[in-house]
């Protein structure tokens, strides 16, 4: 009776041979581009050629691989003919001939199956990206076109781009590649300022200009048709967050001001993208790691990290190449998908550091300056402040640093530090909002720091212009003149209490909202 492996034979031993020997040479691959990237190359551009790159040769890996083991099995079977065996009929049922169904077989049906997975996976977001295209848009302002227009014309973009306004689009994102269209969420031009409004169009517009439409749907491929080995998981992910970095370089080359951009990628922190990956969204990679390089403060965890991921690799490749050339018997390692972990809220010190540092730290390198007076000044601890002085070395304030986010982790175990996030997206917010005309920077602001300690208040009573006004009944009625103000209640504030109100006053009308008084004083 003939069976689905008979269909298979001679081509699925060989093919099952290929996917096995891929273990090891995708682990290769990747632990030789991880060492490269780690090893001190910086720019943006030469680590996502490199990362691309990588992503083919996988393939070439493979279909080499795949090329050597079927050619010479399947020529030799079809053109000698096995002999004749004869066996008696006392001893047929002893035979030790190798039995059809060894099971090495069923490794290839498998792997088609994951194959047309993937597969479906992406023409589902294609058409999903498409009517999100077609439904629920209108045309934006001929204001914004035209300066769309001359934008692209800057960036020396020779086919037309449509800029329309989306209900349905969370994030703005360019769907498309011979008539590219970019979907602006409804709301988005008028509620972001003029020029973080332009950092976004350029950042989509330099999507257009260097293909990634094309090459994200290279990825997909890649993704799909290689998708049990976690290595082409991990370099498509690099891909795709140096992709994000080279449109943010370009940002920057036409619109310098890195805080405004880093502003308005926290504003879209809260709609990340949804939908498939044939979408390209403003939004894409690792939003915090962004902000950081904006902000000349890279995450130097990953740097320490590095090594172990390649080391981790490497293992992986010289388990896997022993155990392929060994038996090509063991089943291709599957990537399983990361669970889903809830957001756990970041808890508030029961009081925050000094304010403005009394110790010196003028012979520490500008990036540990900023880290310590600037980036963690309201939520590092005296005693966690003073260790870090006594360091004498940049490994060991590296190491300190990567320590004092992990104590910090509500989730350890997991790629994401929602609490390190969380921190970075205030940072880029209070600069953003409260940052006065005299030059005051939003976190130096009494504003600044209440919100980067208990985060944004329930409630926020605004009076931005001076004049009377009618207190309530609670504090005494009647009515006062008072200059510009601002009322923030919180619910509850971990250590201080419940229904909290702080008052801010801007008694010199420049902008600068004094905190009256100190809920934790």
């Amino acid at each position: 009776m003939t069976t689905v492996l008979d269909t298979w034979a001679p081509l699925a031993p060989a093919l099952a041979r290929a996917l096995a020997h891929f273990v090891w040479e995708g682990a290769a691959i990747a632990a030789l581009l991880a060492a490269i990237l780690y090893g001190g190359v910086r720019s943006s551009r030469v680590r996502y050629a490199l990362a691309v790159a990588a992503l083919l040769a996988m393939v070439a890996a493979f279909g080499v691989t795949l090329e050597l083991c079927v050619p010479g099995r399947v020529a030799v079977a079809r053109a000698v003919a096995p002999p004749r065996v004869h066996v008696s009929p006392a001893l047929e049922g002893e035979t030790s001939l190798p039995s059809r169904t060894s099971g090495v077989e069923w490794i290839v049906p498998l792997w088609m199956a994951g194959v047309m997975v993937c597969y479906a996976r992406i023409l589902i977001a294609w058409a999903g990206a498409l009517r999100l295209r077609r439904r629920g848009v209108c045309a934006a302002p001929e204001m914004w076109q035209t300066r769309l227009d001359e934008l692209a014309a800057r960036l020396k973009l020779s086919r037309p781009v449509v800029l329309l306004e989306s209900c349905l689009a969370d994030v703005p994102v360019v769907i498309g590649w011979f008539r590219p269209v970019i979907l602006a969420p409804l709301g988005l031009l008028a509620g972001l300022s003029e020029g973080q409004v332009e950092a976004i169009l350029v950042h989509e517009l330099a999507h257009i200009r260097r293909y990634d439409y094309a090459v994200n749907l290279l990825q997909g491929f890649v993704e799909g048709l290689l998708f049990y080995h976690p290595a082409v998981w991990w370099v498509s992910r690099v891909v795709r967050t140096e992709r994000e970095n080279c449109c943010d370089d370009m940002v920057l080359a036409h619109c310098p001001d890195a805080r405004a951009y880093a502003a308005a990628l926290a504003t879209l922190e809260e709609n990340r993208p949804i939908r498939g990956e044939a979408v390209l969204a403003a939004t894409g990679g690792s939003l915090m790691n962004r902000i950081h390089r904006l902000l000349d403060t890279p995450a130097r965890a990953n740097r320490t990290a590095a090594p172990a991921i390649a080391v981790g690799l490497l293992l992986i490749a010289v388990a896997g190449s022993i155990q392929a050339m060994s038996a090509a018997h063991a089943a291709p390692a599957v990537a399983a998908p990361a669970p889903a972990v809830a957001l756990a809220p970041a808890k508030s010190p029961a009081s925050p550091a000094a304010r403005t540092p009394q110790d010196s730290t003028a012979n520490f390198p500008k990036v540990y300056q900023k880290w310590l007076n600037e980036e963690v000044v309201y939520i590092i601890s005296k005693q966690e402040r003073a260790d870090f002085l006594a360091l004498t070395t940049d490994a060991d304030r590296d190491r300190f640093i990567e320590d004092f986010w992990l104590r910090r982790d509500p989730t350890p175990g997991t790629p994401e530090n929602e609490y390190k996030q969380e921190h970075y997206r205030r940072l880029a917010y209070v600069d953003s909002r409260f940052s006065t005309g005299s030059g005051i920077p939003g976190w130096k602001t009494d504003r600044g720091r209440i919100y980067i300690i208990y985060g944004p208040p329930d409630e926020i009573d605004s009076h931005p212009t001076a004049g009377n006004y009618n207190r309530p009944a609670e504090e005494g009625g009647g009515t006062v003149f008072k200059c510009p103000f601002e009322m923030w209640r919180y619910r509850w504030i971990e250590g201080v209490g419940t229904d909290v109100i702080l008052e801010f006053d801007d008694t010199e009308s420049n902008g600068d909202y004094k905190l009256i008084k100190d809920p934790n004083r």
